[in-house]
């Protein structure tokens, strides 16, 4: 099962459907704007087996050079709601269900965008790291005890650990 209210941090053991939603989502959105998509991606933590994750699929999809904010307005025009990008400059961010129950996360960017590498390494380096992917699960679990209604430090609190972990996946971009 999908949703979760805007500002609620729920946790919950990872689920196989989340898996059909990214495909059944994939498909949607190749049937509304395929013709700007290079690539869709189930990114974020409902795509790595076997840690909690907030139960709202998390798509990337890698849109034509220049294409992303016509992409965007026809999204917005098929029950997406454009959000701000929340500090992120190269992807425009996009959700679909209502407040109280959001149920995907829409990343829109281009092929190659720091946002498209970051998201898909870490991805991957959680997939092949299953001791690192289980300190972040057990991270998780502590902040959204803390933090159950404030998704906003929730994030922050994690940002640390991701920077670390994309550090590994992408030592060209380590400081």
């Amino acid at each position: 099962m999908v949703g979760l209210s805007r500002n609620a941090v729920a946790l919950e053991l990872h689920d196989p459907s989340w898996h059909d939603a990214y495909r059944e989502e994939a498909e949607r959105l190749r049937n509304l704007v395929g013709e700007y998509v290079e690539a869709v991606e189930h990114v974020g933590s409902t795509a790595i087996k076997g840690i909690p994750a907030k139960p709202i699929v998390d798509v990337l999809v890698v849109v034509s050079d220049g294409k992303t904010d016509a992409m965007a307005a026809s999204l917005d025009a098929n029950g997406y709601e454009r959000r701000p990008n929340d500090d992120v400059p190269d992807r425009v961010f996009l959700v679909r269900g209502p407040p109280d129950c959001r149920t995907h996360y829409l990343s829109l960017v281009e092929v190659d965008s720091n946002c498209h590498r970051e998201q898909v390494a870490l991805r991957d380096y959680l997939r092949e790291y299953p001791d690192v992917a289980a300190a972040y699960a057990s991270l998780k679990r502590d902040l959204a005890a803390m933090y159950p209604e404030n998704r906003e430090v929730y994030t922050a609190e994690k940002s640390a650990f991701v920077e670390d972990v994309l550090d590994r996946a992408l030592p060209e971009y380590a400081p």
